[in-house]
């Protein structure tokens, strides 16, 4: 992993052809959070030079075949792979986290949503456990105001995956209610157990369909994407405080 430099994190934002939440992230991470941000094109194969890698939300190739299909097969997910196995920090946003389940990194899938029809809303999320490196200014039950934008992000999984992701605390984020209750009306997409974002076995990749890095700035919606981001931060510093073996 990239060694803190300035006192400040390192964030990679990754650019496939039909990206376009890149911007928004990269002006969430340096202008709303004060950390570095770089733009990483999908040919790249070294990502050492980062504390966390942000897979941003878009179209990326088009959505031919199904969203995520064709970037899973980008040159830049292998060190993507390589990245997270050595253990550093993988954030998939909305396009994101489909290019994470496509390539394996992240069980279940994305599936249309089941109304069929693209959303763009606001949704609250409810805060599952708040030990994960994403989660961990924010306290178990705490409800967050994220906005969505998609038209596949009803989650899928089967029923043996998802007891595995409950019974191992996988499952950061479920659409709620304003004041927390897990309702099928607070779910804008159908996904399964109202699940808008998941980790990985080992709790450093993230997969989820919102947007926080639109929600970084009162002036146009809340802050609330601003729990997520600051956790990443606290994390990479507390690595780097670590003493190493």
């Amino acid at each position: 992993m990239a060694t803190i430099t300035d006192n400040k994190a390192r964030f990679g934002i990754l650019v496939f052809p039909g990206t376009w939440s890149d911007g928004d992230c990269h002006s969430a991470v340096r202008d709303a959070l004060g950390e570095d941000a770089a733009f990483v094109f999908h040919k790249e194969t070294d990502l050492s030079r980062f504390d966390c890698v942000v897979l941003p939300g878009g179209f990326s190739y088009g959505d031919y075949l199904r969203p995520g299909a064709i970037a899973r097969f980008s040159p830049v997910m292998q060190a993507v792979s390589r990245f997270a196995e050595q253990g550093g920090l993988v954030i998939g946003i909305c396009n994101g986290f489909q290019i994470l389940c496509e390539s394996g990194l992240l069980p279940g899938a994305l599936m249309r949503n089941n109304h069929l029809e693209f959303r763009c809303q606001q949704t609250y999320l409810r805060v599952e456990q708040a030990k994960a490196p994403f989660t961990s200014r924010a306290a178990a039950g705490q409800v967050l105001a994220i906005p969505i934008s998609h038209g596949d992000g009803n989650y899928y999984a089967d029923d043996a995956t998802l007891a595995r992701l409950e019974a191992n605390g996988q499952i950061l984020f479920r659409y709620a209610t304003a004041d927390g209750q897990v309702t099928p009306e607070a779910n804008p997409n159908g996904s399964r157990g109202n699940i808008a974002g998941i980790v990985n076995e080992r709790g450093n990749v993230l997969g989820m369909m919102p947007h926080p890095e639109r929600a970084v700035e009162a002036l146009v919606g809340g802050t609330d994407g601003l729990v997520i981001f600051r956790s990443i931060a606290d994390a990479i510093r507390s690595r780097a405080a670590a003493p190493h073996h």
